[in-house]
């Protein structure tokens, strides 16, 4: 006699032992069988950051392995749940290319130098987001690669005001305020000095300001070489003005 008859229990422990074995191997057979499908796919990871100016031009270029011959490569820009192909460029014995969708934005200012190469040439800050290239080898493998481009407006060029100016016992006391017109909010205001010693300058509120940074600087009238320079900048473009402060001295707020 069998185990079953002797005990009902140990023989219905027994066959849901074996039913749940037999559950397991078949989910963990549909798994691999889910990544064989999508090994085709190759994905480049994380977004490659490209910072321009408006008005430059940007190069995106694809990475593959040397041997890999491409096919076919679309390229598209926005978001994944708004991605659109804007141009496919097909390899073969003759390049060619076709327009699927914003010719008008994009048309007149693109460029393919190669097969894995797009040039935007006269940026606007509206071109700023996620492009996505799709390329296609022989073999049916594709590989999506990301790319993330910031516009900057170009920094305008500042000025250096005087506000005040006084004269007490050899010393000259100045107030300079350096302003740039069309400010955004990506824009830093710093100043720079030279010939001033470090324990002389005196600095406003650190950091940024919406339109102008004050600067209170004392220096002794024995010292008619120093001169201050305000700096402004974001992360892809800089201009500077300088003013030499023995002038400011000299001549005081006629200068403004």
């Amino acid at each position: 006699m069998g185990p079953c008859s002797e005990d009902p229990h140990l023989c219905w422990a027994s066959w849901l032992l074996g039913f749940t074995s037999l559950l397991l191997s078949v989910c963990s057979t549909g798994v691999k069988s889910s990544g064989i499908h999508g090994s085709g796919v190759q994905h480049s990871g994380a977004h490659v950051p490209l910072k321009r100016i408006r008005g430059g031009s940007v190069l995106f270029h694809v990475i593959k392995e040397p041997e890999a011959k491409l096919e076919e490569i679309s390229w598209g820009f926005g978001p994944d749940l708004k991605y659109r192909v804007m141009l496919r460029v097909h390899n073969g014995s003759e390049r060619t290319q076709t327009w699927v969708s914003l010719q008008d934005k994009y048309k007149q200012r693109v460029h393919v130098p190669n097969m894995t190469s797009l040039r935007i040439e006269n940026l606007t800050r509206e071109d700023s987001g996620p492009y996505q290239a799709r390329a296609i080898f022989t073999g049916g493998v594709e590989s999506n690669q990301i790319f993330y481009l910031t516009v900057y407006e170009p920094v305008p060029r500042p000025q250096i005001l005087v506000q005040s100016q006084s004269i007490t016992a050899g010393w000259c006391n100045v107030t300079l305020e350096c302003r740039a017109v069309q400010v955004t909010e990506d824009l830093n205001v710093t100043w720079e000095s030279k010939g001033l010693p470090r324990e002389l300058e005196q600095r406003g509120p650190p950091g940024p300001a919406p339109n102008s940074w004050t600067l209170n600087v004392s220096l002794p009238l024995s010292q008619p070489n120093d001169s201050l320079t305000c700096v402004v900048s974001n992360s892809e473009d800089k201009k500077t003005v300088t003013l030499a402060l023995a002038e400011v001295c000299a001549h005081g707020s006629d200068l403004q």
